[in-house]
């Protein structure tokens, strides 16, 4: 294919996975399961929020919306990917590309943000108990959640505004199995400069601000944990907020791995975990180490 402008590209390879050609029905099934008990699983979690009003707490309020980022953030990358296994083909519409980087830039950056706020949850929970309820009231959690949405719109907007002026040359294979955005400005024949620096100024501010928040946050509950006097109370304080470091150890981790691994392998294993593993997990995390989810989900179940 010749150079030419964005508008002009018709499509791109996506080869994450393409060499094993013998193992694709079994990934194919592994990925279809995964991403079905990814959905069932956050659906459980938000089917037993909203049924609960013992449960309509700021708490679950959050935990109901960061399954439906969950969801939506599975759902930007796996149903293509079990479309073009199971069609045998690894292509991807220029469209549909940017489309996806711009639906799973919003919700992976939601989903760090879902998850700062949960932070500043735990942190008023345990560090400011009498006053818990003033403080995180049905305005302010709303509040916290649609800035979250907006601030996550416009940066997905003006990332995906900037791919989209770019220009590509005939070499159009992407080493993933999605459409994600440091790939595809790496295989532009545009000056990348701007883009590369909108890139890591974004990370920094909007998954570095974030990570600091949270940090800061837990430094703030381990100074109150410590400050109670007995083991039992110690167990319970930090027990409120053992899911959550859970989920954002495994959210971070997987995304620090993801732009650390310097392999198109490395990158695609990493890129599974991000993408597919950690969502799927945190419905179990919360569940099992919750007994009022547990106890929502067994009658919700038991119907």
């Amino acid at each position: 294919m010749e150079p030419g402008n964005g508008t002009q590209i018709s499509e791109f390879l996506l080869l994450g996975f393409s060499q094993a050609l013998e193992l694709q029905p079994l990934i194919f099934g592994l990925f279809l399961s995964m991403y079905l008990v990814t959905v069932l699983g956050n659906l459980l979690i938000i089917l037993a929020v909203s049924s609960d009003s013992h449960l309509h707490t700021p708490m679950y309020f959050f935990l109901s919306n960061l399954s439906l980022v969950d969801i939506c953030f599975t759902s930007t990358t796996i149903p293509k990917m079990l479309w073009n296994i199971q069609t045998q083909s690894k292509v991807i519409t220029y469209e549909g590309c940017i489309t996806q980087i711009y639906f799973f830039i919003l919700f992976a950056v939601l989903d760090n943000f879902i998850l700062t706020v949960m932070a500043y949850d735990r942190f008023v929970a345990i560090c400011h108990p009498l006053h818990y309820m003033v403080i995180m009231n049905p305005r302010l959690c709303g509040l916290l959640v649609l800035v979250s949405w907006i601030m996550s719109v416009l940066n997905s907007l003006l990332e995906s505004l900037m791919v989209f002026g770019l220009r590509f040359c005939s070499d159009l294979e992407i080493p993933h199995f999605f459409c994600e955005l440091r790939q595809v400005v790496q295989i532009s024949c545009s000056d990348t400069f701007l883009n590369n620096m909108v890139m890591y100024f974004i990370t920094v501010l909007l998954g570095g601000g974030p990570l600091a928040g949270i940090l800061y946050s837990y430094s703030k509950i381990i100074a109150s944990i410590c400050g109670i006097p007995s083991a039992q109370g110690k167990y319970k304080a930090f027990s409120t907020c053992a899911s959550h470091l859970s989920v954002v150890s495994l959210f971070y981790g997987t995304s620090l791995g993801v732009y650390l691994s310097s392999t198109a392998t490395h990158n695609a294993t990493a890129s599974v975990m991000y993408t597919v593993v950690t969502p799927m997990l945190n419905p179990f995390i919360y569940s099992l180490r919750n007994n009022d989810i547990k106890r929502t989900l067994q009658r919700f179940l038991d119907r």
